[in-house]
């Protein structure tokens, strides 16, 4: 398993997946690092307060204000991350990045400053800047890994994106603590530190190559997308993959560059949409930033000290890490459908389980043993429940997005999909306070009520892009949205299991041309294609004919056997 991950995983490949997922570890950092301070923060703002109107601020006025700190920076997401499109499309999707950092140096100095200009509103306004810097990141870094990974890789190495942002949550989480830089002091400096990883990805990025993909298909510029590719394989053999991208190319070109109104109307590309946009609910509706934001809480209202809830928390970080890291083959063996149904059903379960605790602990709370038991079984489930989010949720949201669309729609369709990750992100975390405080013991089944649903569409809607050209995933919705013909649809079926067992025979050249071939809308398209092989016969022609008839072939075998 690990050999086959590797295979193609060039030396310079890896370090531009390292420059661009700084990026999300970015995001990953900013997302975790206001909540340590908390009470830092809340002591700066009455002392700002006092100096300013010589009387103190109440306590509902500090958490409102404290709230903001932390909301705005989901707005300042939603901004970015619905102008990301636009963004890749202008300056491309290395050039963008690189600007991006401009945002992230920005907003950290505003942060970092805070305290010394003795002003609340910066902290707003660097949190809102660092906010459309990571919401930037979180449109341009999947799409740039998509376009550079070899199709093998595509998905292990689409999960470095998570494998990032669960590492920017630990270290936030680690460096949040007391005996470090969470204190009256240090919390500035925690913010401030922000600027690290811009200014580290403006310094390896520029060294970088631009998306093959945007530079053939967008730009028109083949020799520099051969130039490109040359050096992220580390090998001169780059037709397959340039035939791969015409034949993307030449089944887009009716597309051009689509607006996000365009791409909403269209009939075939309404349902990766909505596919899409919900992969992404099924990652912030999980219920997983209710753990995020308020683990330390969940922690000691079970039962444990308040220094073992703080270090329970920072092993809520590790675990993300570590199963980030063992999803990240799974990805290209297992599938990402399967993972992510995986995911689901187990944070559907504990879910469940830690519903199960808090209400036995209620119930039972005047025996002691009970409390002690009822804690681990409910730190264990909390845990657990992180480990699925990991497996599947955590990661293939991002990763499904970029894969479910061709070059010309991708770009508004990333956009779409992460403002609608924000939005659910900023309701999440504006509207779980008041959720607690009014379901109480039953706080987690609304999210658990999400997780089936999720479930049962992922299992219905989803398709599986698993060692899937663009192309062809495309192909599958073409398809799908055409009800003239159930024969075509079988049809389709039979080839598309023909193409996918002979994986690895056929080369991904040949292969993209068979796609391109098979998606002329002729029900007869077979017979057609064979008849106009017969007049112009060559090898490559001649090859693609007996794929194209040796599904139906095959079925009809099975059927007599």
């Amino acid at each position: 398993m690990a050999c086959e991950f590797f295979k193609g995983l060039t030396l310079f490949l890896s370090y531009a997946i390292l420059a661009a997922v700084l990026g999300m570890l970015q995001f990953g950092y900013n997302t975790g690092v206001i909540n340590a301070p908390e009470v830092n923060i809340e002591n700066f703002m009455k002392d700002v307060y006092k100096d300013r109107y010589g009387e103190d601020i109440s306590d509902d006025s500090v958490k409102t204000l404290y709230s903001v700190a932390v909301s705005i920076f989901a707005i300042g997401g939603m901004v970015g991350g619905f102008s990301g499109g636009t963004i890749a499309n202008r300056f491309g999707r290395k050039g963008g990045l690189l600007l991006n950092n401009v945002l992230g140096i920005v907003g950290a100095c505003l942060m970092g400053f805070t305290k010394l200009a003795e002003s609340y509103e910066m902290l707003f306004f660097g949190r809102f800047i660092i906010g459309v810097n990571c919401g930037l990141n979180t449109s341009l870094v999947p799409m740039y890994i998509s376009e550079i990974a070899p199709l093998n890789l595509r998905g292990g190495l689409g999960t470095v994106n998570q494998l990032a942002v669960t590492v920017g949550l630990l270290v936030s989480q680690v460096l949040g603590i007391e005996q470090i830089l969470g204190t009256n002091e240090g919390w500035p400096v925690l913010l401030g530190l922000a600027i690290c990883p811009a200014i580290l990805q403006l310094l390896l990025l520029p060294v970088c190559p631009e998306s093959p993909r945007y530079l053939l298909i967008t730009k028109q510029w083949e020799e520099e997308a051969r130039k490109a590719l040359r050096r992220l394989r580390a090998s001169n053999q780059v037709e397959e993959d340039i035939e791969e991208m015409r034949a993307e190319e030449r089944a887009q070109q009716a597309e051009s560059t689509i607006s996000m109104t365009e791409l909403i109307c269209s009939p075939t590309l309404r349902a990766p949409l909505v596919i899409g946009v919900v992969m992404q609910l099924s990652q912030q509706l999980s219920g997983i930033n209710a753990v995020f934001y308020y683990s330390t809480n969940l922690f000691t209202s079970s039962g444990l000290t308040d220094e073992s809830a703080k270090f329970a928390t920072i092993g809520i970080g590790a675990i993300m890490v570590c199963m980030t890291l063992v999803s990240i083959p799974l990805m290209d063996r297992t599938g990402r459908r399967t993972l992510h149904l995986y995911g689901l059903g187990g944070m559907f379960i504990f879910s469940i389980f830690i519903t199960i605790s808090f209400l036995i602990k209620e119930f039972f709370g005047y025996v002691q043993e009970m409390i002690d038991w009822m804690s681990y079984i409910s730190v264990v489930s909390t845990l657990c429940f992180v480990v699925f989010f990991a497996v599947g949720p955590g990661s293939i949201p991002w990763m499904i997005t970029a894969e479910l669309f061709s070059q010309g729609p991708r770009p508004a369709a990333m956009s779409i999909a992460v403002l609608v990750n924000w939005m659910a992100n900023f309701l999440v975390g504006i509207g779980f306070p008041s959720m607690k405080s009014s379901l109480e013991n039953y706080t987690f089944l609304p999210f658990s009520a999400f997780l089936a649903i999720f479930w049962i569409f992922t299992y219905k809607k989803v398709p599986e892009t698993k060692n899937k050209t663009f192309e062809e995933i495309l192909a599958l919705f073409r398809h799908g949205n055409d009800r003239s013909s159930l024969r075509d649809s079988r049809l389709y079926g039979s080839m598309l299991n023909c193409v996918n067992a002979l994986e690895g025979h056929i080369p991904p050249a040949e292969s993209a041309a068979l796609m391109v071939a098979e998606e002329k809308p002729h029900p007869d398209s077979c017979k057609a294609q064979k008849k106009k092989n017969l007049t112009s016969i060559n090898h490559d022609t001649l090859y693609n004919t007996i794929i194209c008839v040796t599904p139906v072939i095959f079925v009809q075998r099975q059927t007599i056997l």
